[in-house]
């Protein structure tokens, strides 16, 4: 039973390596039992796939030794924000001693969580508060001290002026701003923002180093992920009590070559934002594969940020697949010349199971490629070539000259 199990190890091997030697890696999947099953795509993988992921394939070897693949549907799991504008009129505009007072009547019960207001202003730096009531008589506070902020000039352009709260269902809010000026109100936008979760991996960062920049006046941030990894998050913690608003921009290292000076690094820019003390200095952008970042922020003539600790997450890709055929298979990947496969069951996402189970990885193996022997010349030195021809010339010569002795 032993030498059993060795043969068919053995066989396996040497038809992975026959069947699959267009890709370089290999990884079993483990607990198929059904038609379809989904799977998270490893981290350790990135490093060695194409760049746009188009080198992934669900290869199999059956049991008579011949190989089989399942289709599959790759999908990124960012999250979802979809916006359900509402209905609702402005009942009432007053003023006191104290500020301005907007109240805004919904034209249902119905459930909000965002509410956007426009000023006539450019610059403006509000404090308000925001109010929620059944019969506008008794008023209970959703929001305070809620800071509404826009900065435009020749250096800035900044804007954040939209309410977010929990979920409520009142039949009147009244939004109350502070001051004695006026301060422009012109519209407003009441909306049920939904949000369906996206699936994060979280990175710990192998190597955070935080310098200043004096010359240019920028803070820069480096961070090493340990390998390639699709990061799609960054949250950045910032240690200051003060107000700021400083333009950051994010970088990955692209590639790296040594001259006579050292190391020379090429970083490409890939998203940019502003950490601002009046947001969650949360940025989002689409997934990007990296190891190395570099984020660099503005300061300008301002003191450098406190800066904490920093927070690195990307979407999961997610693999559904289907199989059909009885067989070991396999996760192959690594070969930058693969095209994007075509696969009918993206038209038929509608027959898709609502559930399914997740499948396991086994070992990585690497594929052995078959060397391609090239067939060497006869004579690889040319001094040999020269001497051969020059040999059998002296011997035609010789023949030649005996041929003529004897005439």
């Amino acid at each position: 039973m032993k030498y059993t199990i060795q043969i068919l190890f053995l066989i396996t091997c040497t038809n992975l390596c026959a069947q699959m030697s267009e890709y370089s890696y290999a990884k079993e999947l483990k607990g198929i039992k059904n038609q379809w099953h989904t799977l998270d795509l490893p981290d350790d993988i990135y490093g060695e796939v194409e760049a746009h992921l188009n080198d992934i394939r669900i290869l199999g070897i059956t049991s008579s030794g011949d190989t089989v693949e399942a289709p599959y549907i790759r999908q990124e799991m960012r999250e979802n924000i979809s916006s359900d504008e509402l209905k609702f009129k402005i009942i009432n505009q007053s003023s006191d001693d104290k500020g301005y007072y907007f109240t805004f009547q919904m034209s249902d019960k119905q459930i909000i969580n965002r509410i956007r207001v426009g000023f006539t202003k450019r610059n403006y730096d509000h404090h308000v508060k925001l109010e929620g009531s059944q019969n506008q008589v008794k008023w209970l506070t959703i929001l305070e001290d809620y800071r509404l902020l826009s900065i435009r000039n020749q250096l800035t352009d900044y804007k954040f002026n939209t309410l977010y709260f929990p979920d409520t269902d009142y039949r009147y809010f009244r939004l109350f701003i502070p001051g004695n000026e006026s301060p422009g109100f012109h519209k407003a936008e009441v909306a049920l923002r939904k949000i369906k979760e996206g699936k994060y991996r979280n990175y710990t960062t192998q190597n955070v180093r935080i310098s200043e920049d004096k010359k240019n006046k920028q803070t820069v941030i480096n961070l090493d992920l340990g390998m390639p990894v699709p990061v799609s998050y960054l949250k950045i913690e910032v240690k200051n009590d003060f107000d700021y608003y400083r333009p950051i921009a994010i970088q990955y290292l692209q590639d790296s070559f040594k001259t006579d000076k050292g190391w020379h690094y090429n970083y490409r820019t890939f998203a940019s934002g502003t950490l601002s003390s009046v947001e969650t200095n949360e940025l989002k952008f689409d997934n990007i594969v990296a190891q190395k970042l570099k984020i660099t922020i503005r300061n300008e003539d301002n003191t450098p940020l406190n800066i904490g600790d920093i927070t690195v997450k990307g979407y999961v890709n997610e693999l559904t697949a289907r199989f059909t055929e009885s067989a070991t298979y396999y996760l192959t990947y690594g070969n930058p010349k693969a095209r994007r496969p075509q696969y009918d069951i993206t038209r038929f996402t509608d027959k898709i199971p609502s559930s399914l189970t997740e499948l396991k990885f086994g070992v990585t193996q690497k594929i052995d490629k078959k060397e391609i022997v090239k067939a060497s010349p006869l004579f690889e030195n040319k001094a040999w070539l020269w001497a051969v021809m020059l040999a059998i010339i002296g011997l035609l010569g010789w023949f030649t000259i005996q041929m003529m002795r004897k005439k």
